[in-house]
């Protein structure tokens, strides 16, 4: 299998060099050149299956033979080793909890996935591995503890300063060892600019062997697919679904259309944002304008600029027709957001952090039209935003063991201004 850039397909390169290199040259994302379609025997009997089997014929495929089987194996066992349950909120309107892993987020599939798969892939580099990591919040505490003590790779995590929630900033500032934060003055977004510029650049290429852990990185993405399959096989094929996704840089949502484009009959997709709403007015008017990120109470979200549109463009073939056939999306505000918390709270007492909470609100306003099954992300636990659930609700939250133990640690960080130049400098001299 080979892997083409979402600027040129005609550039194609192996599945090594695709995750050694995070982005295409031309700066376009790396997709794999076919998507092979499941068979109809497999996608039948998804229930019979376990998540371990379920997922390695997903990577199986999308891999297409550049990972030797039993390596292939131990990476997708060492990535789905936790649950994913499937839980009834209230009639008709399920959460897919994707945060029982080891930093309690989503991000765990994707980054544990891609350490493991880099792993493999360096064991022939004669140099140190840079990763370098944008985070508007959970991706940089996932791929912090994905990487954390591997042999012959270092990472720097960068975030914008204040914009993260203080247990999430502690997930990723207090571990050492490999792992560098720079807390940024700016954005999300001037945090992504820094990471993809870094890869345009003739001399840090020439000196240092790059790679980015965020979702452009097709390690990254591949595993975001494989909970659709996780999903289905536990509600069952007999009625239609629709996915609710709460999103930010889109790479759930990107990875829910692989699996869709693998044959799993998924009925609809609800892109559902907070303010930052690029892409659905995009869905609306068809036109993409990129604009400086909104800071909001679902912080990880907050992308004014979201990467994988391109790859979401590719897959449709850049038909606005097709893509708004199959995708629909909402914004929501904070206050909406809050209203939305408090009702699923008074209502069946299930706590939703905010972004699960985005999800749920567009799951709802798509069932005020359709009477459908529908799931929404809930993409991370409720303790990693304390300070906004607790208000929201007038009430204390229990928090995890590994969240509480977090709390009196102190953070290590590095400032830094959010012009490349510095940025530069820095991992030149590091």
């Amino acid at each position: 299998m080979k892997f083409y850039s979402t600027n040129n397909s005609q550039h194609k390169v192996s599945l090594r060099e695709a995750v050694l290199k995070g982005l295409a040259p031309d700066g376009g994302l790396y997709l794999p050149e076919q998507i092979p379609v499941l068979p109809k025997s497999f996608i039948g009997s998804l229930s019979e299956q376990s998540n371990v089997s379920m997922a390695l014929t997903v990577a199986r495929n999308l891999l297409g033979g550049e990972v030797e089987e039993k390596e292939l194996q131990r990476i997708v066992e060492q990535t789905v080793f936790f649950d994913v349950p499937v839980v009834e909120v209230e009639n008709n309107v399920y959460s897919l909890e994707l945060f029982h892993g080891p930093t309690l987020a989503f991000k765990d599939f994707g980054a544990r996935f891609m350490a493991s798969l880099l792993g493999y892939f360096s064991k022939s580099e004669k140099e140190e591995i840079t990763v370098l990591v944008a985070t508007s919040g959970d991706t940089g505490s996932a791929v912090a503890h994905g990487f954390h003590k591997v042999p012959g790779v270092r990472v720097f995590v960068l975030y914008p300063s204040g914009k993260v929630s203080d247990l999430q900033e502690k997930q990723f500032t207090t571990l050492g060892d490999n792992i560098t934060a720079l807390e940024i003055d700016g954005t999300f977004d001037d945090c992504q600019r820094l990471v993809k510029t870094a890869f345009q650049d003739a001399e840090l290429k020439s000196k240092l062997v790059l790679t980015s852990a965020n979702s452009i990185n097709i390690a990254r993405l591949i595993p975001q697919s494989f909970y659709y399959f996780f999903t289905l096989a536990q509600l069952g094929l007999k009625e239609p679904v629709v996915f609710s996704i709460p999103s930010g840089n889109f790479g759930n949502l990107t990875g829910g259309i692989l699996a869709w484009k693998m044959g799993l009959p998924i009925y609809q997709f609800i892109a559902s944002t907070n303010v930052n709403d690029i892409v659905p007015c995009y869905l609306d008017n068809g036109k993409f304008n990129p604009r400086p990120s909104i800071q909001t109470i679902s912080n990880a979200m907050d992308v004014g600029n979201p990467s994988n549109f391109a790859r979401m463009l590719t897959l449709f073939h850049d038909d606005y027709y097709e893509m708004t056939q199959m995708i629909k999306g909402y914004s929501f505000t904070d206050e909406e957001t809050r209203e939305g918390m408090r009702a699923v709270d008074k209502q069946s007492g299930y706590t939703l952090d905010p972004h699960g909470a985005v999800g749920y609100l567009g799951l709802k306003k798509y069932q005020t039209s359709h009477s459908v099954k529908g799931v929404f992300l809930e993409t991370a636990h409720p303790g990693k935003f304390r300070e906004v659930v607790e208000e929201t609700l007038g009430r204390k939250i229990e928090l995890p063991e590994r969240l509480n133990n977090l709390i009196t640690r102190q953070k290590k960080s590095i400032e830094m201004s959010s012009t490349f130049d510095e940025f530069r400098e820095f991992l030149l001299k590091y």
